[in-house]
């Protein structure tokens, strides 16, 4: 452990949160031995250069590989790391726990295969991007760069997308990417009425987001294709558009109008 890491990490738990920019990321992971070490280490190194406190909350979620044991390993190296577990299944569910367990002021879902290189996280920071509630990740939006995407899965995500846009979640190019910034307080106030544990708990939260008037903006990203993807198109799309019809259903029985921090407990 580095002088220079240890400097960032001392007296994160006392952050007054008043204002200081500070940064939790997120990392749900499910089965990601083959790939996880990397992204810790490409983490570690992004942890290095920043002037701002930083924790990485990484949350298994019933892994039945080495995940754990890569986890305990990094968090007993880097003070900066901290595991969670998830029992409930989904991915909505790991990130759920990992946000509201955060300490900081700038809260960022980061996938565990940095599809986004996790330096552009400062794209999402002060001084590059003010003055919004939510900033997510946009592989549509003008600047943005797809590499290695194949034309099928790209069809597939933009007709998803149609459909977030006519039901969930309007004027926004994606809403299906890994990586999403929350300003503490908003996180606070839509991640306990959260339902989805599932893929399309982002689409939830965004709609929620909408409804009280939260300002969200697009970050155009540079986005990566990974094959290992755990994302099955065909079944996911279809049980992503059920998703968007039960956050119609919820939202026209009230369940997202309760006001509040940990509004449902």
């Amino acid at each position: 452990m580095t002088a220079v890491l240890t400097r960032f990490v001392q007296g994160i738990e006392e952050l007054s949160l008043s204002g200081e920019i500070s940064l939790s990321l997120v990392i749900p992971a499910y089965n990601e031995e083959n790939r996880l070490r990397k992204t810790i280490d490409e983490v570690v190194a992004f942890v290095a250069h920043q002037d701002f406190p930083v924790e990485v909350i990484i949350v298994n979620n019933n892994s039945t590989d080495n995940t754990q044991q890569i986890i305990d390993a990094a968090a007993a190296e880097f003070p900066f790391i901290r595991g969670l577990i998830e029992t409930t299944q989904g991915k909505g569910a790991a990130v759920r726990a990992g946000m509201l367990a955060s300490v900081n002021e700038y809260l960022f879902i980061c996938d565990a295969d940095l599809s986004m290189p996790v330096d552009e996280v400062l794209k999402f920071m002060p001084p590059n991007l003010k003055d919004y509630d939510i900033a997510i990740a946009s592989r549509e939006a003008p600047g943005a760069v797809r590499i290695d995407e194949p034309p099928f899965r790209h069809f597939i995500g933009r007709i998803f997308n149609m459909i977030v846009r006519m039901f969930a979640v309007r004027g926004f190019d994606d809403t299906q990417c890994g990586f999403k910034c929350f300003k503490r307080d908003v996180a606070q106030d839509l991640f306990p009425l959260q339902t989805i544990e599932g893929w399309s708990f982002d689409v939830e939260l965004l709609h929620v987001a909408q409804r009280r008037g939260y300002l969200i903006k697009e970050v155009p990203i540079t986005w990566y294709y990974k094959d290992n993807s755990k994302i099955k198109p065909f079944q996911d799309a279809i049980k992503m558009f059920r998703d968007v019809l039960k956050i119609r259903w919820n939202a026209w029985r009230g369940k997202y109008d309760i006001r509040g921090a940990y509004a449902s407990e």
